[in-house]
């Protein structure tokens, strides 16, 4: 398994193509010596890109990090500051980055939304929302309604990570709409669907008092405890169907 067989082998199923309009720079952002020769033995996983993910992937001998956040997001950057610091990491270290970022957002099943979907246990999941035109969340309905502040708690018992309810809708809540990570803005579409429930990662300031005369409860789940899912099923899908030894660094940001 070479670098560019493993990039091949995530857009067979995360389809990068499809989701042009993300400025992400979704694939390799940075190549190993020989992206074409060098065998990958083993994948590391983590949320974000940054120096000490690169570090840690680098101390557990991988050959390449999978994140979700990457370091280049479609725009001119000097190498300079921490960004060379990064990029250092990565080069002295021969350890290629991939990212994946709305087309992991977006994916049914491996994706954040989706996966989150699923592990509330949520029934009828389909695709709900978009974003700058391309699909990106996932809605369905619980098996038993719960309140706000229960499925808070569901959330949290999924990300291990501090969730908190916004209790402005109805008490019995039943349909669930999700986008992760910071997606606030974007209660405007569960509130237009009907939904009981809007499950992001960052609930802004902006958003609270249209949440709340719009009527719709809504669960911050943290920018981080919403996006560490793909990662993970991507982690356990490289195990099961390329049998590479995988490694997951779980660095919560506490945002």
């Amino acid at each position: 398994m070479t670098l560019v067989e493993l990039h091949e082998f995530f857009n067979s199923f995360l389809k990068i193509e499809d989701f042009a309009g993300d400025p992400s720079l979704n694939g390799i952002q940075i190549q190993n010596s020989s992206p074409k020769d060098k065998e990958i033995k083993k994948v590391a996983f983590a949320v974000d890109a940054c120096e000490q993910t690169a570090l840690l992937a680098a101390q557990e001998g991988a050959d390449a990090l999978v994140v979700h956040h990457g370091l280049f997001w479609g725009h001119c950057e000097t190498v300079c500051g921490t960004h060379y610091k990064r990029i250092a990491a990565f080069i002295k270290n021969d350890l290629a980055l991939l990212a994946y970022h709305i087309p992991l957002d977006a994916n049914n099943p491996y994706g954040n939304n989706f996966g989150l979907a699923a592990k509330l246990g949520l029934r009828e999941i389909e695709g709900f929302g978009s974003w700058r035109g391309m699909p990106i969340g996932a809605k369905g309905k619980l098996p038993q309604a719960l309140t706000a502040e229960e499925l808070a708690g569901a959330l949290a018992g999924v990300t291990r990570c501090e969730c908190r309810a916004f209790s402005f809708g109805r008490g019995d809540i039943r349909t669930v709409g999700i986008i992760s990570g910071g997606a606030s803005e974007d209660v405007d579409q569960a509130a237009a669907e009907g939904l009981d429930a809007y499950i992001t990662g960052e609930f802004a300031h902006e958003q609270y008092h249209f949440a709340e005369e719009a009527g719709i409860n809504v669960i911050s789940g943290g920018h981080y405890g919403t996006e560490k899912m793909g990662v993970s099923l991507l982690k356990e899908k490289v195990e099961k169907e390329l049998g590479l030894e995988t490694v997951f660094f779980d660095l919560p940001t506490g945002l």
